[in-house]
């Protein structure tokens, strides 16, 4: 007995967004010597390349994972409305209190994406490149 193949589907996004890397939990000598020039008061940007993955069993009927289109619209309530040209410190409640690092980005938009799609345990990968150089990628709990 056979099992439908499983196949993982991406898309890809880009938007553009500022912040400064900043903790709560620490002080201001401490976070200068930890962050550097991105913990600048005045913040800096980035036009961040976001990946979603998702991993399933193609379906007979109609050859997709999901319908492409569908993703698409999910990405764009769960990423481009909530981060495109947003101040990600000030913007957004989720970032008041933890610093808004690319790696607590892509739990956020993990977590965002999950309340969006139509099956959310298809959700297998969400991969954010932050410059040319530094990517970070998360896959879940």
């Amino acid at each position: 007995m056979s099992s439908a193949p499983v196949v993982y589907l991406t898309r890809q996004e880009q938007f553009s967004a500022c912040h400064r890397l900043h903790s709560p939990q620490l002080n201001d000598e401490e976070n200068l010597k930890l962050y550097g020039k991105c913990n600048n008061p005045h913040g800096h940007g980035h036009n961040y390349t976001v990946e979603v993955t998702l991993r399933g069993a193609v379906d007979p009927s109609t050859g997709m994972v999901m319908n492409i289109s569908d993703l698409k619209e999910c990405m764009d309530k769960a990423v481009m409305k909530k981060l495109d040209h947003k101040n990600l410190d000030k913007d957004l409640e989720a970032f008041r209190e933890i610093p808004s690092t690319t790696e607590n980005l892509s739990i956020f938009i993990w977590k965002e994406l999950r309340e969006v799609l139509p099956k959310p345990e298809l959700l297998y990968e969400v991969r954010i490149e932050e410059t040319d150089k530094n990517f970070v990628i998360y896959r879940g709990d």
